[in-house]
């Protein structure tokens, strides 16, 4: 059987794993998988799978690390293992592919976090010039909130390859690359200039499906890709006024499918062609027994009378302030659970 994963990647689009799992990583690296993601959820599963057991002990007992410097540690440690298996995809592709995504401390956006605005602006600057600090295939990956999107010019300034998370929205999006590019135009070069933008897709169905009830069946569960579609034009017309050495690309995020009734590969099939899949395991796992052959979709759109409906009923407003408050609970709660499992870890090697 021909590989689907592989008809993927061969209308053009790139896959990149939402996981740094070693395991997981070598088995879909195989299947032509050429990037990485991580986040505190992938670090916590990890943990409890029992093993790095001796690498979170020697960083809390023999290094004598505090529970958070030891949880960052390790996050660092495996998205580093990550980096070195896509290093060779960065080489071949003079740095277009082959990136592994770091994301940046979410309890900056928890709603417990005393900081102003600008504070944590400027601890997300510090952060990500630090994080990124000699790993020449590592995304940094900020969220497109006010104090993320104020910090993109910046690092972008300072040369970090930047992964703009959590945009759900085009101003969301548009202020996030407007703000890239202009910190980029401050470098002395643009040779190693990155960025992409995760735009999320299925939780945007998520949120129709429970706010926007009077959407006609043909309507309703198309949103997120009529969005994200429509924002994948917005990029490519944007960089194609610019000769930027390398892409400026879109993430297809968000791309597990949360309807019973939906095939897996609703959202892997209609993005074909362009731009950056990033699939959770499962979802590759089920693309690629499929048995099917994916040919270029990303062009194509629901007809025009589905789209303007979606434009007539949506408050994209509404769906940006509703998502993104979702998001950012989902975003600050795995950091905190995270923190919990190393803290007991420290207990288990206290007793022993």
């Amino acid at each position: 059987m021909n590989s689907p994963l592989k008809s993927i990647i061969a209308a053009g689009s790139k896959l990149w794993l939402d996981s740094v799992d070693p395991e997981l990583v070598a088995t879909n690296r195989a299947l032509g998988v050429s990037g990485a993601t991580s986040n505190p959820i992938i670090i916590s599963d990890l943990i409890k799978s029992g093993r790095y057991d001796r690498e979170l002990r020697e960083l809390l007992v023999g290094e004598g690390l505090s529970d958070h410097d030891a949880a960052w540690a390790l996050n660092d440690r495996v998205v580093s293992s990550a980096e070195k298996v896509f290093q060779p995809v960065w080489e071949q592709t003079a740095g277009n592919d082959g990136y592994v995504s770091f994301e940046l401390d979410p309890l900056l956006e928890d709603a417990a976090c005393t900081l102003s605005t600008a504070e944590r602006t400027e601890r997300y600057v510090e952060l990500g010039t630090g994080w990124s600090e000699g790993h020449s295939n590592r995304l940094i990956k900020t969220p497109a909130t006010p104090a993320g999107l104020a910090a993109l010019e910046e690092l972008a300034a300072r040369g970090v390859s930047i992964n703009v998370t959590l945009i759900f929205s085009m101003r969301q999006y548009e202020a996030a690359r407007d703000a890239i590019w202009r910190g980029a135009q401050r470098r002395k070069s643009l040779e190693r200039f990155k960025s992409v933008y995760s735009i999320f897709i299925s939780r945007v169905d998520v949120y129709t499906q429970q706010h926007v009830p009077k959407l006609s069946p043909a309507a309703q569960g198309q949103v997120g890709l009529v969005n994200v579609k429509q924002i994948w034009q917005a990029n490519q017309a944007f960089w194609s006024k610019y000769a930027t050495p390398l892409k400026q690309e879109m993430v297809f995020a968000s791309t597990g499918t949360k309807n019973p009734a939906d095939p897996p590969w609703k959202y892997v099939e209609a993005l074909v062609g362009s731009g950056i899949q990033t699939n959770p395991p499962a979802t590759n796992a089920a693309v690629e027994a499929s048995g099917r052959t994916f040919t270029r979709t990303i062009d194509l759109m629901p007809p025009a009378d589905v789209v303007a409906e979606i434009a007539a009923k949506v408050d994209v407003a509404q769906m940006e302030h509703t998502l993104m408050a979702e998001g950012l609970k989902k975003f600050a709660q795995p950091q905190h659970e995270l923190l919990a499992l190393v803290a007991q870890e420290r207990q288990r090697a206290a007793g022993s």
